[in-house]
């Protein structure tokens, strides 16, 4: 009445005290979400700690708390990289990619088009929070201001300036928030700042991802570092994935995209945490030429298939590392998929088990439930056989020949399902194509997870 709040009911009242807590519940949630969320639980699948990644020559890094929502944390990463590199890139194909990967696909085009012959110096700069996703004219502009504010400090190119944001959707960037801090971070760059940099891009990553690799080319040493950020929204379509990945080789424009894109296919296009596809996924390379090798211009010479598979291991362990950080995840899981018509019918029925929601949940209750395997098959929309169909749960025949293998036991299988890391093998029994992907389980941690986000 006449605007004054109505006394609440005594405290024995139910319904009251479901209010109040409520109250303190979305209290609690704002109080994390100033402070930054607090130190989640490290993964149970998380390696022992960061790797000791080398520095690569022509790449410096800096990082900085610019409150850009988080609080008492690193929020932007900006990376170096010294004139005469060679920048690829790969981004998601969602049709709601955000304003950063718009800027980044029209500069990787442009760059694409100078090959080598790009002069100036490039910087990757990466903004957690806050995706800068769905912000439509406001986005662009906060890229460009970025962009431009980079290229002034480090005396680079605003057209060699590759940005990233990862967070929230549909929330305009604070983008001077990031330039407020630039001048200080060129003051920091540091070589060998790698950890410090995959803690910056983190959002609800319980652990920074670091990979590396070594090679030898026409008897130089050739070093490839790399980190990542990913645990939710994680079904790559090229998760919030990014992935930064810096190598001292010598590798032509043309040869380092053909590569990228091609290892991104049985890497980071092989894995899924919840079967959604960010945004803003985005992975670039920069490779400076520093080595001394000579430059791989050839993409199916001998020392080109040496530099990819280097390569393509650094990938994978980063997209791996991706996977035991998914949001909430207990298991790991790898899913083969062989003896498929052919290999795309081998890739429908892989990600069609790793996604489904009913084998993640089974795995999560460590239930040998392999009824949910044939379902997931069936639906795959892939071509399939009943009584040609066999399925494994590691060395273990689950069933064959259109029934429950007759050797199976049911306590084999449920010991099998508690390890920490397990692997689904499914014959289809109908040609050569094969897939591999990887996956986790889905536990009631990701619902909390991202029930929480924004609160």
């Amino acid at each position: 009445m006449g605007g004054k709040r109505r006394p609440e009911a005594g405290t024995d009242d139910p319904a009251v005290l479901r209010r109040r807590v409520r109250r303190l519940r979305r209290r609690l949630r704002k109080l994390k979400a100033a402070t930054g969320g607090g130190a989640p639980a490290v993964s149970p699948l998380a390696p022992p700690g960061f790797p000791a990644l080398p520095a690569i020559d022509g790449v410096r890094f800096a990082v900085a708390e610019a409150g850009v929502r988080y609080k008492g944390r690193t929020d932007v990463m900006l990376a170096e990289i010294a004139p005469g590199a060679s920048i690829a890139g790969v981004f998601t194909r969602s049709a709601t990619r955000s304003a950063p990967v718009l800027d980044c696909e029209a500069k990787i085009a442009r760059l694409a088009g100078e090959g080598n012959a790009a002069e100036g110096g490039f910087a990757f700069v990466v903004n957690s929070g806050n995706a800068n996703a769905f912000t439509g004219a406001h986005g662009a502009a906060a890229v460009e201001d970025v962009a431009t504010a980079v290229a002034a400090a480090l005396g680079v190119p605003a057209a060699h300036v590759l940005t990233s944001s990862t967070g929230v959707i549909g929330e305009p960037l604070p983008a001077e928030r990031i330039t407020a801090v630039l001048p200080a971070m060129v003051g920091q760059l540091d070589p060998g700042a790698f950890e410090a940099a995959a803690r910056a891009i983190m959002t609800t990553d319980t652990f920074p991802k670091g990979a590396s690799a070594e090679v030898t080319l026409d008897g130089k040493t050739v070093r490839i570092a790399g980190i990542a950020k990913g645990s939710g929204m994680i079904a790559p379509d090229m998760a919030t994935m990014l992935v930064y990945i810096f190598t001292d080789a010598a590798v032509a424009q043309p040869v380092l995209q053909d590569m990228l894109s091609r290892l991104t296919e049985t890497t980071f296009n092989a894995i899924t945490v919840d079967g959604d596809t960010s945004t803003s996924d985005t992975l670039l390379v920069a490779a400076t030429g520093r080595a001394g090798n000579p430059p791989i211009t050839d993409a199916g010479s001998a020392e080109a298939a040496a530099f990819a598979e280097a390569l393509g291991r650094v990938m994978l362990d980063l997209a791996h590392q991706v996977v035991r950080d998914g949001e909430g995840a207990s298991k790991f899981v790898e899913v083969a998929v062989t003896g498929a018509a052919d290999a795309a019918d081998a890739r429908k029925v892989a990600f069609s088990i790793a996604n489904s929601p009913l084998v993640k949940t089974a795995v999560a209750g460590e239930d040998p439930n392999w009824g949910r395997i044939v379902m997931a098959v069936g639906k795959s929309g892939a071509r399939a056989d009943r009584d040609r169909l066999r399925i494994s749960l590691g060395d273990i025949l689950v069933a064959e020949n259109g029934w429950v293998a007759p050797g199976y036991r049911e306590e084999d299988g449920a010991a099998y399902m508690k390890n920490a890391e397990l692997r689904i093998h499914v014959d289809l029994g109908l040609g050569e194509g094969a897939a591999t992907v990887w996956t986790c389980d889905l536990t009631e941690a990701y619902i909390r997870i991202n029930a929480d986000y924004r609160s």
